[in-house]
């Protein structure tokens, strides 16, 4: 790649992320894909999540469901967390996984320790709705207006 033009003093340097303090946090989905699993024996649903509130605002985490395993005990944690997402963001039957996109909930985030050649990182251990209420709003309909964290 080319880079002639670039000028490293008009552009503010990445700086490098700490992982995420351990807590809950107030976060969306922005993103989801079904990728093969490493084996290429199954799939899996990878959900990116942005926190919306707080310090951490704008920060990404990532959760992978393993919906489609040979492994059943793989297959069942995934099953468990779906649901948990689909209760905290109130859409109980979805056909699409882009259906929980946008929508507010609490992810709990966990620090997993360094280790072997991989530093410290988050890892998302549960998911509940915002102030313990369904989140989906009667009427409400896809794209309907631009939520307040993309503004």
């Amino acid at each position: 790649m080319q880079l002639s033009g670039f000028d490293a003093n008009a552009v503010e340097p990445q700086e490098a992320f700490e992982p995420l303090a351990a807590g809950w946090y107030k976060a969306v989905i922005t993103e989801s894909e079904e990728k093969p699993t490493k084996a290429q024996t199954g799939s899996y649903l990878q959900i990116k999540l942005q926190v919306i509130e707080g310090n951490a605002q704008g920060r990404v985490i990532f959760d992978r469901l393993n919906l489609n395993n040979p492994n059943g005990t793989a297959v069942d944690i995934a099953q468990r967390t779906l649901s948990a997402i689909c209760r905290a963001v109130g859409i109980m039957t979805p056909r699409d996984s882009t259906e929980l996109h946008d929508k507010p909930m609490m992810v709990k985030i966990v620090v997993k320790p360094a280790s072997g050649d991989y530093s410290a990182g988050n890892e998302v251990k549960g998911y509940e709705p915002v102030n313990g209420a369904s989140q989906a709003p009667a009427g409400a309909s896809a794209g309907a207006a631009t939520p307040p964290w993309k503004r």
